[in-house]
This record gives C-alpha cells, structure tokens and sequence, in this order.
C-alpha cells in the first residue's frame, strides 16, 4: 500500500537583475512564496531535489523508537505536487500493513524532524536558480506546517501488483546484474515506477548489503523480511578482477 500525504511548502526569492557584469543580486530582502507563488517552479525544484538526492528519509528511523513504524513503513521519499494551483511537499509512503494512530502520529513526528532539522534543513540552504534570481525552499515552517490529512487527504494509489519473485542464492554476485533482472521482473509485472525507484535508492545506498535489502523490498527474496524461516545465502560478492 502507497499513501501520500501532503505539507505546504514556503520559499525564499531573491530578485537579479542583469548589469555589464552579468546577473547580480538587487534585492535588499528576499521575497516569501507560498504555494500559490511556488507552482510556477515546480521542474526547477524537482531538478535540485534530484540533483541533491531524494533519498529514502526512513533510512535514519530508529527501530528503537517504534517498532511498529519501522517494520510497517518500507519508504517515506519527498517530493513536490500540484494540488489545485499550488505547489505542496509531498511525502509517498509505503506501508506493508496499516498504521494504528499512535504509529502515525509518531510517523509525523519523526517527518517533521527530518524536515526540520534532516534532510529538510540541508535542502533549504540549496541555491535554486530559475528566471529572474535564486529561491530557497522550505519544506519546514514552524508558523505554518501541518500535514494535511483531510481535506486534502491521505491518497491511497491503486494497490500494486503482487511482487515478482526472485532467487538470490546462486546468482551472480554482481549488483548491477541481479537489479537488473529485478528491474526486469518488475516491468514484466506491469510495475516500471518500482523499477525506477528501487534502482534509484540502489544507486544511492553505497554497500552491496543495503542493496541486497532494498532489491528485496521490491520482489520476493530470501532477504524478504515475512520469508524469515525460508532465508538463504545473499549471493557472494566477486572479487574484483585488477586487469579489468
């Protein structure tokens, strides 16, 4: 199950002006944007959220913390939408089951801090350039942020496709051939969005174990989590060969 829930969004415009020296800064204060005035933007900040890395923010969620939480919700990415004619923070989570209230209100909690204080504080200090100056986005505004659950709402997206299964044990144990196959085995299943994502966060994750775990996310493997008793071998990692 995918659900999204939605944060406004607050920006900071600094107006350039060209001169014989090239575009310099004129203004005294920035200009505030809201959603309204952010819309128009939407590709540039998609852009830097790539370009700065829209990584999985459950990455840094403590088991510790709530259990529940950390075995219910496999993703919480952020993202941008246009609802109505503004632009809002979006956060698409997936869930394996669904959360009581007290594990989503600690689900919030912990996404307020990411904004606040994780991802969201080193984001907002990114320069965005687009026509006419530099903006700085807010996915963190202590006067004006709440998610919106309703009237907005939480959007439950299509249930996706049971997930393909795939063996690691006896595979090559080069990462780039078992994601592939798994990428393959998810557009085969009519699922190339969690084809794209899961090579997205595999590309991101820096150690051939976490790969292994993110790939199992997406298909049935023995590193599945619910496929406990039925775990085998990851595969072996090879040995570079130096003349390659």
């Amino acid at each position: 199950m995918t659900i999204k829930i939605y944060s406004p969004l607050a920006g900071e415009f600094f107006e350039k002006e060209m001169d014989e020296d090239g575009w310099v800064n004129t203004a005294e204060e920035p200009l505030s944007f809201s959603g309204g005035d952010l819309a128009q933007y939407r590709e540039d900040i998609e852009e830097a959220m790539e370009a700065y890395g829209r990584e999985n923010l459950m990455d840094s969620f403590d088991a510790e913390r709530n259990p529940g939480v950390k075995e219910k919700v496999a993703s919480a990415v952020p993202s941008v939408e246009i609802r109505g004619r503004e632009l809002w923070g979006c956060t698409e989570i997936r869930l394996s089951a669904s959360l009581t209230d007290a594990e989503r209100k600690d689900l919030q909690e912990y996404l307020i801090g990411q904004y606040a204080d994780g991802w969201g504080e080193g984001f907002e200090q990114r320069e965005i350039e687009v026509d006419g100056g530099t903006l700085y986005i807010h996915f963190w505004d202590p006067d004006h942020f709440a998610f919106e659950l309703d009237p907005v709402g939480t959007q439950e997206i299509s249930p996706p496709a049971q997930r393909p299964k795939m063996r690691l044990q006896g595979q090559d144990g080069n990462i780039f051939a078992i994601l592939g196959r798994a990428a393959r085995l998810l557009r085969e299943n009519r699922q190339p969005a969690q084809a794209k994502e899961m090579t997205d966060r595999v590309c991101r994750s820096g150690s051939y174990e976490k790969a292994l775990h993110i790939i199992s996310e997406y298909v049935e493997t023995e590193l599945t989590p619910h496929l406990g008793k039925e775990a085998g071998k990851s595969p072996r990692k090879k040995r570079a060969d130096p003349e390659r």
